[in-house]
């Protein structure tokens, strides 16, 4: 697909430091680039500079072939933004009726009564929000004023939407059922958005790329299963859930699998690597399974197997987290597993397991 908006060596500063230094960001006609990242590491400042709301020091904003800089008029950028529409995480709501507020972006652009009400009636049903038309939005809760200000974005039919952890500041129940109907939305609309979020499950629902934020840089963008699956670095892989990550030095390699030593235990690699070199290896712990001693190699076809001792269960709503101590080695591992599995297995704090993974699930970070 191609672009439709992109940015190359893109710096912000804010007072003497940098706040942000990308050297390039693409954004695809009709995907979801979901931007993830801890709190503080350039999202939103990010995605404000490529909303033309946040003049950047040096770099060049090509938005639908028209290229943004320094010497860009202000009636160029005000024509810009209206092709541009952004959610915060503070619905920033007019006090007046829902009505209003969602018509109001019609009205600055100069339509009429009877196409501001046609273009409004279908959001306000797809977004569940028609008994509340004539409503005051000062009346709304935080879920029913976050979908106006979702539905006042939406009914400009901009051709980039900007959505600013749009999300954060509802209760789980709510903002569940308000990622269920966008989501049903950017199926049926395919609309271009980039979707600023610090949650890994809503980026991974939500997002048809992932880019990964540290410090103001751009660390990784990717398939979903590309950026979780095989991180480029330490801090990437523990802020996308990889949990595992073990020092080792590779072996020997043969045949596109790997042998490394992580501290004299030989765990297999389905990568090819220099022998000699230092590298960590990542396994995230959903790709970790449990065995009794007695039946792991009936259960398990998996390369890997480690002999270790339960250190500690947490339950986790449907899923347990398992930390075991692997022998002598002291290789500590995490594992999710199923309540069912943890029945089944009937597993205790300072019992006896083995922890299994596949070759294929174990990805090297090399040093």
């Amino acid at each position: 697909m191609a672009a439709i908006l992109d940015a190359r060596n893109l710096t912000v500063q804010r007072g003497e430091s940098f706040a942000l230094n990308v050297p390039e960001i693409e954004i695809e006609d009709g995907e979801v680039l979901a931007l993830i990242g801890p709190n503080g590491s350039g999202k939103s400042t990010l995605l404000q500079a490529l909303a033309l709301l946040l003049p950047p020091l040096s770099g060049e904003i090509v938005f639908e072939g028209r290229r943004i800089g320094p010497a860009t008029g202000q009636q160029e950028l005000i024509s810009l933004r209206r092709r541009m529409a952004v959610v915060f995480q503070e619905p920033l709501l007019f006090d007046t009726t829902v009505f209003e507020n969602i018509a109001s972006g019609l009205k600055i652009r100069g339509l009429g009564k009877k196409e501001i009400a046609q273009r409004i009636a279908p959001w306000l049903d797809q977004l569940g929000i028609a008994h509340l038309a004539e409503c005051s939005a000062k009346k709304l809760s935080g879920g029913e004023a976050q979908r106006v200000s979702l539905a006042r974005a939406l009914v400009l039919e901009p051709r980039i939407l900007f959505l600013d952890e749009p999300f954060a500041a509802l209760d789980a129940p709510t903002r569940e059922k308000l990622t269920d109907d966008l989501e049903a939305i950017f199926k049926k609309t395919k609309l271009t958005t980039l979707f600023v979020t610090h949650d890994r499950n809503e980026a991974l629902r939500l997002g048809d790329r992932i880019g990964v934020m540290f410090g103001g840089r751009l660390r990784q963008i990717g398939a979903p299963e590309e950026v979780f699956g095989s991180p480029v670095d330490e801090e990437t892989a523990r802020f996308v859930g990889v949990e595992n990550i073990l020092h080792g030095t590779v072996v020997s390699c043969d045949e596109g699998l790997s042998h490394v030593s992580v501290r004299g235990a030989d765990v297999q690699v389905a990568e090819v690597l220099p022998e000699g070199e230092h590298c960590l290896i990542c396994i995230r712990p959903e790709d970790v399974t449990l065995s009794r001693p007695d039946e792991a190699k009936k259960t398990s076809s998996a390369r890997n197997r480690l002999a270790g001792v339960v250190q500690n269960i947490v339950p986790m709503g449907t899923l347990s987290r398992v930390t075991l101590q692997c022998g002598s080695c002291g290789i500590s591992l995490s594992a999710l597993i199923t309540r069912q599995s943890l029945r089944e297995l009937s597993l205790k704090e300072g019992e006896p397991v083995v922890a299994s993974f596949k070759a294929t699930a174990a990805h090297a970070i090399r040093k």
